[in-house]
């Protein structure tokens, strides 16, 4: 084996961690995060316009920033009430920083 220096890199999530994620559910309260599924990244919410043009829709479905920190996502309550959110979730730490409902024409994908 090789004896490596302790490493300056932030500290993860233990995905082997016995305790789950947790979502707050503006209308059902604290849930654990098996009874939501995830639906991506909350870029549904800028979706061009159909006649927005080829060069909206390529940046749209292709370009994405990737970078670390908080990202706002879509998660969607499918075994409690149903309710469309948009979680916004730390990428290096898994820490859930708030959610709030997604209304009109932003809970549909």
């Amino acid at each position: 084996l090789i004896d490596r220096a302790p490493s300056s890199r932030p500290k993860y999530a233990n995905p082997t961690s016995t305790r789950s994620m947790r979502l707050h559910c503006p209308i059902c309260g604290e849930r654990d995060r098996r009874e939501f599924y995830y639906q991506g990244a909350a870029l549904a919410l800028g979706r061009p316009e159909p006649e927005a043009g080829e060069a909206a829709w390529d940046a749209y479905v292709h370009l994405r920033d990737n970078q670390p920190g908080d990202l706002d996502e879509l998660w969607s309550h499918d075994q409690g009430c149903g309710a469309w959110l948009v979680v916004t979730r730390n990428t290096v730490t898994h820490e859930m920083k708030g959610a709030a409902l997604a209304t009109g024409k932003d809970a549909r994908r």
